[in-house]
C-alpha cells in the first residue's frame, strides 16, 4: 500500500476513540473481569488533563508502527521503548486537540470529506476503494475520519499560534541574503532531538545530554540513524526516523548553518546545544541551486461577468459577440476592453495584463495561453469570474533567480520563526498540563514516579 495511506493508517490507530465508559474502567494494575469472566476490561494507562488514554489505544498504535516497519523490524527499538515513544505521541496529540477545542477551533464534515478525497486521490483510489483498503488493514474507517479531523484541527491550531507571532520584514530578508553566513542550495537532513522541559534544571540538562551521548554512541556502534531516532528522539517525527526531508540552507537555524555547510553526505554531527535541548543531525544529501529562468507572457483580456443587469446566458452571448467583432470585423481589442470589460484592474489599460508567469492568472488562463500564438485571440471561455477573451501579445524568457531567492528567503525566515514559535507553544502546553502515567514501565526513566509533566 502506498506510503500516504500507510501513514494515515498509522495515525488512525493512534487516534482510537475513548469509549464513553472509559473513566469507569479500572486503572492500571486493577483490571477487572468481563461479564463472561474470561477477558479483563481495558485499562487506563495515562491521564491527560480531564481525559484518559487506554491500553487498547496504545496497543493499536504500537501495532500500527510495527506494521509500518514490518519489512525492516530491526529499526524498531525494544518494545518498552517503542511503547513510551508512541504514548508520548498520543499524549501530545491529545493535548493539542484539547487546546484547539478550548479555543473554539472546529473542523466540519465537509472539510473531512475533502481531506479523505485527497488521500484517496494521492493513492490513486476512489473513496470507496480507500474505505475497502482501510477495512482490509483491520482499521476502522470511522476512526480514519476521526484522525483526519484531528490532524486538520491540529493544523488549524498551529496556524492560529503562529499567525500573529510570525512576521517577516524586508530588512530581515536583506540581512539574510547579504549575510556572510548565507548559504545557497538545499540539503536533505534527518535529526534526533533530545528535549529539555521548560524551566529545565541543571539535572534535566545533564540527563538530556547523557541521552544524546547514548544516542551518538549507538550510532557510532553501528545503529542505523533512523533506528536511533525512533529509539531516542523526542521530536514528533521520531517514529518516522527523524527525516526532515529536503530543506533550503536558509531554512536551517543559523546556529547550525555552518556545521551543516561543512558536512558531507552521510556525516553525523555531535550533539548540538540549542534553545530547547540537544540536536543530532545527519546530512543525507545535498544539491546546488540553479538559475531560475521562466517563460513570461504578455496578454490582454476582456471579462464579461454576470450581474444584476446581465444574466449568465447574456454574459456568454455578449462575450461571443465581442469575440466575433475582434476576429471577424477586426475591431480594436483595447477599445472594446475599455468599453466593456468588467475587470477593474485591466479595463482602463485596454485589457493589458502586463508580463506575468503562466499560472499567475489561474489555471484556466494558463491553459488558454498554452494554445495561443502571438497576436492570436482565444474563443470565450468561462471561469468563476465570468467569460473571458484573451489575446496573447508575446512571450519572453525572464531570469527570476533573484526574485525567487527573496521569496524563498521570506518563506525560510517565516518557517524558522513558525517552527520555533510552535515548539515553544508545545513545551508550555506540556508544562501546564496534568499528565499522569499510571503504568510504571511506560514512564520515561528519570522522570518523577507519578509520571507528571
Amino acid at each position: 500500500m502506498k506510503q500516504t495511506l500507510a501513514l494515515f493508517l498509522l495515525a488512525v490507530a493512534a487516534a482510537s476513540v475513548v469509549p464513553a465508559h472509559a473513566q469507569l474502567l479500572a486503572p492500571a494494575g486493577q483490571a477487572a473481569p468481563s461479564a463472561s469472566g474470561e477477558q479483563p476490561l481495558d485499562r487506563i494507562v495515562a491521564v491527560v488533563d480531564d481525559g484518559v488514554i487506554l491500553q487498547s489505544e496504545l496497543d493499536d498504535a504500537v501495532h500500527a508502527v510495527q506494521q509500518q516497519y514490518a519489512s525492516n523490524p530491526g529499526q524498531l527499538p525494544p518494545l518498552d521503548v517503542l511503547q513510551r515513544q508512541v504514548l508520548e505521541r498520543l499524549i501530545l496529540m491529545r493535548l493539542q486537540v484539547n487546546k484547539a477545542d478550548d479555543q473554539g477551533i472546529r473542523v466540519s464534515d465537509a472539510d473531512v470529506d475533502q481531506a479523505v478525497a485527497r488521500v484517496a486521490q494521492q493513492n490513486r483510489m476512489s473513496v470507496d476503494q480507500l474505505r475497502g483498503a482501510i477495512a482490509r488493514s483491520g482499521a476502522s474507517f470511522a476512526a480514519f475520519r476521526r484522525q483526519i479531523s484531528e490532524q486538520l484541527t491540529v493544523q488549524r491550531l498551529h496556524d492560529s499560534v503562529v499567525r500573529d507571532s510570525v512576521q517577516v520584514t524586508d530588512s530581515e530578508i536583506n540581512n539574510l541574503l547579504n549575510s556572510p553566513t548565507y548559504k545557497a542550495g538545499e540539503v536533505h537532513l534527518a535529526h534526533i532531538q533530545i528535549s529539555v522541559p521548560a524551566g529545565a534544571s541543571a539535572a534535566d540538562i545533564q540527563a538530556a545530554q547523557a541521552k544524546a551521548t547514548e544516542a551518538l554512541n549507538a550510532i557510532k556502534g553501528g545503529m542505523d540513524f533512523n533506528a536511533a531516532a525512533i529509539r531516542y528522539s523526542d521530536a514528533q517525527d521520531a517514529l518516522d526516523g527523524g527525516d526532515l526531508g529536503w530543506r533550503r540552507m536558509d531554512e536551517i537555524p543559523p546556529a547550525f548553518t555552518d556545521t551543516v555547510a561543512a558536512m558531507k553526505p552521510g556525516d553525523v554531527t555531535p550533539a548540538l546545544r540549542g534553545p530547547t535541548g540537544f540536536t543530532i543531525l545527519k546530512l543525507v544529501g545535498q544539491r546546488q541551486p540553479e538559475r531560475q529562468v521562466v517563460t513570461e507572457y504578455h496578454a490582454r483580456q476582456i471579462l464579461i461577468s454576470p450581474s444584476e443587469l446581465i444574466t449568465p446566458a447574456q454574459a456568454q452571448q455578449k462575450a461571443q459577440d465581442l469575440y466575433q467583432r475582434i476576429v471577424d470585423k477586426h475591431e480594436d481589442f483595447a477599445k472594446l476592453a475599455k468599453a466593456d470589460s468588467a475587470d477593474d484592474t485591466t479595463a482602463n489599460a485596454g485589457g493589458d495584463m502586463g508580463w506575468f508567469a503562466k499560472e499567475a492568472w489561474g489555471a484556466a488562463v494558463a491553459q488558454q495561453l498554452s494554445a495561443l500564438k502571438p497576436e492570436q485571440v482565444s474563443k470565450p471561455f468561462q471561469t468563476e469570474a465570468g467569460w473571458h477573451i484573451i489575446q496573447l501579445l508575446g512571450t519572453r524568457q525572464a531570469d527570476r533567480t533573484d526574485e525567487i531567492a527573496r521569496n524563498q528567503a521570506r518563506q525560510a525566515i517565516g518557517n524558522r520563526k513558525a517552527e520555533q514559535a510552535y515548539e515553544d507553544f508545545l513545551r508550555q502546553l506540556k508544562a501546564s498540563a496534568y499528565i499522569r502515567i499510571l503504568v510504571p514501565e511506560l514512564r520515561t526513566p528519570g522522570k518523577p514516579d507519578d509520571g507528571t509533566a
